[in-house]
């Protein structure tokens, strides 16, 4: 066979076509483009969705025998947690009675003293439960915003309490919504009470570094103060009804180089966890008018009078012909 006859050419096996790096440049550019494109267009948007709803089943299948797995282990410990849950109600559920109790008797004996200090009885003040919405959008102070508003009778300068104790003041109200400043912000104060000694102080928020408590200021270092003291409302204020729970005293610090102590205390309300709170109505709100007369005793009054002034008449001209026979 002549040499130029043969075919030169490598054979298809060993074919190889462009280069690898030609090859690299071009997928690579590709990557680039497609993410480029998906990520300012959403050019692969649609087919992502679609191929998660054609793998969704798939995805569900394979997926369940895990949750059953998970479902049973969290079953059993669910079922030990609310056995627990249920002995713990129980147990809470028997102190409860027994102070209620006591707390009924504790009313009659007060009753019975004030009765005979002829004191003025302290007038409960209404209140309409609410559901926290949300935090403040504002980083710098300490607000919620609750679901009641003008519409439902809110005003501003409203005690919120919890379950706990005081959890702020409602400082705006809105139509439907209502923000409440909690005690524990640096711009609110309440007027509190020592429940051990009967000390009056005020109490003001942002405490610590992190502002998530209240400070006693202005307390002579020599007070008759201790760690674990209780403080309660006032009621001096005009706004908040004496005698509920605010916060208890954490730590003092007695200085030398200074006439008053820092004074720390915790709140009791749960300022950071709340979910429902109850909305009171200031002490120092003006009460409702007392309510109109009938108009049927209206009419009586009037017609009481001549009947009185007639009576007199009477009388006179009964004593005047009584003297004219005596004479």
């Amino acid at each position: 066979m002549p040499l130029g006859t043969l075919d030169r050419t490598a054979p298809p096996l060993f074919n190889q076509g462009q280069s690898a790096l030609s090859k690299l440049i071009f997928f690579g550019a590709l990557s680039l483009f497609l993410m480029v494109a998906d990520a300012r267009f959403h050019l692969v948007q649609p087919l992502r969705a679609a191929v998660g709803a054609v793998l969704y089943p798939v995805q569900w299948l394979a997926l369940k025998p895990v949750q059953m797995v998970m479902g049973g282990s969290r079953y059993f410990e669910d079922l030990q947690t609310a056995q627990r849950n249920e002995d713990e109600a129980r147990k809470a559920l028997m102190l409860q009675a027994e102070r209620a109790s006591q707390a009924d008797t504790l009313a009659q004996d007060n009753a019975r003293l004030r009765a005979l200090l002829e004191l003025r009885e302290t007038t409960q003040a209404p209140g309409r439960a609410a559901e926290v919405l949300y935090d403040a959008a504002d980083p710098y102070t300490r607000k919620i915003v609750i679901d009641q508003g003008l519409t439902q009778g809110v005003a501003a300068g409203s005690p919120v309490i919890d379950a706990h104790g005081v959890l702020g003041q409602v400082t705006q109200v809105q139509p439907f919504t209502s923000e409440v400043t909690l005690v524990i912000d640096r711009d609110l104060s309440i007027p509190v009470q020592n429940t051990r000694t009967g000390v009056r102080s005020v109490a003001f928020g942002d405490a610590s570094a992190h502002g998530g408590g209240l400070e006693l200021r202005f307390m002579a270092a020599n007070a008759d103060l201790q760690e674990g003291d209780l403080l309660s409302t006032s009621g001096v204020d005009g706004v908040y009804p004496p005698g509920l729970p605010v916060a208890k005293i954490e730590r003092i610090e007695r200085r030398a180089d200074s006439a008053f102590a820092r004074i720390y205390c915790v709140p009791l309300a749960h300022v950071t966890a709340a979910r429902y709170v109850l909305v009171l109505a200031p002490t120092g709100a003006p009460s409702a008018p007392p309510p109109a007369a009938p108009a049927a005793a209206v009419r009586k009054k009037p017609e009481a009078r001549p009947a009185g002034k007639a009576d007199k008449a009477a009388d006179k001209a009964d004593n005047k012909k009584a003297a004219e026979r005596a004479r």
